[in-house]
């Protein structure tokens, strides 16, 4: 897959991962020499800035669009090996821009990095389209929910209208358990599955962080899931530790707390009462993940086939 340098990361969805996966993907690439850029092409709703400390009041996208910068003025490094061209958030500065424009300032950065990342908005308009054409290879993303299932068949479809081919799917938020297989997921979507990247709470302290997850805590769960995605896109060494290890080192108790436990249950303290309060709280926590959902056979199956059937 190393042939293929820009990739639009995209989904007809929102609040998925995209931007998650842009700035971790783009940075577990830089850990590994390669040189990259990561791009906010959500031109009306961008966040890529706040994800990696950026300040949107900088020269950005939009003043490229407008003619009024180069590339070169709205590239900002962010670390060994990488750099950011954030788009404003700016409705006046958005009404200037001219997405058309998008395709040089995409070939300028191709020929300085090894790989441009594109992050993409969700929803369906000609700024959004746009990238799914100009990129070299689309990254789709979804969460195993139905509705974000059946986006992600209809961008797939999006993708082929604007001249764009898809590279494969990534799942983001998924769980050890559900009813239907993330293979089967990728299968019904007719797209090869790259990665699934586990539903990590450590992924919002980095956001908080203004971090990098793959830097903030790079042993966790989902840290590793990008790793191998980087991995498998630039033809790199595949890490070891795989994801359900890190999650299940994640859920083993440290020897100190295995002790405490132990020595609080023989003397009838904490641990022992903690007992009969957990099942109480054991059975909240089954309900919200019962309104969370887990995708079932039968949802997922239904939100394709409405993709599928739908004119529009």
């Amino acid at each position: 897959m190393s042939d293929q340098t820009v990739y639009a990361i995209a989904s007809g969805k929102g609040g998925v991962g995209k931007t998650t996966t842009t700035v971790n993907l783009g940075t577990a690439l830089a850990q590994a020499g390669k040189r990259v850029a990561i791009v906010d092409v959500d031109l009306g709703m961008a966040n890529l800035a706040g994800f990696v400390s950026l300040n949107a009041d900088s020269t950005t996208l939009h003043d490229v669009l407008a003619g009024n910068a180069s590339i070169e003025d709205a590239t900002y490094k962010l670390a060994d090996n990488i750099v950011a061209v954030p788009s404003g958030t700016g409705l006046d500065d958005y009404a200037e821009t001219s997405p058309e424009g998008l395709r040089e300032a995409i070939e300028a950065l191709r020929e300085n990095f090894d790989y441009v990342l594109l992050d993409v908005g969700a929803g369906v308009s000609h700024e959004t389209v746009l990238p799914l054409g100009l990129a070299d290879s689309v990254l789709l993303i979804t969460t195993p929910e139905p509705a974000s299932v059946h986006d992600a068949k209809k961008t797939l479809e999006l993708t082929d209208r604007a001249g764009g081919s898809v590279e494969g799917l990534i799942i983001t938020r998924t769980r050890p358990t559900g009813d239907v297989s993330y293979d089967e997921i990728a299968a019904r979507l007719e797209t090869p599955l790259l990665v699934a990247v586990p539903d990590d709470p450590v992924v919002r302290d980095s956001v908080y962080a203004g971090t990098p997850l793959v830097v903030h805590d790079a042993d966790s769960p989902a840290a590793v899931a990008y790793r191998h995605l980087a991995a498998t896109l630039a033809d790199l060494e595949v890490p070891t530790r795989t994801p359900a290890e890190a999650i299940a080192e994640r859920s083993q108790p440290t020897n100190e707390t295995a002790n405490r436990t132990d020595r609080e249950t023989e003397s009838g303290g904490p641990a022992a009462n903690d007992e009969t309060e957990d099942e109480g709280a054991g059975e909240s926590e089954d309900e919200d993940e019962a309104d969370t959902g887990t995708a079932s056979h039968d949802d997922v199956s239904s939100a394709i086939t409405e993709a599928e059937s739908d004119p529009n």
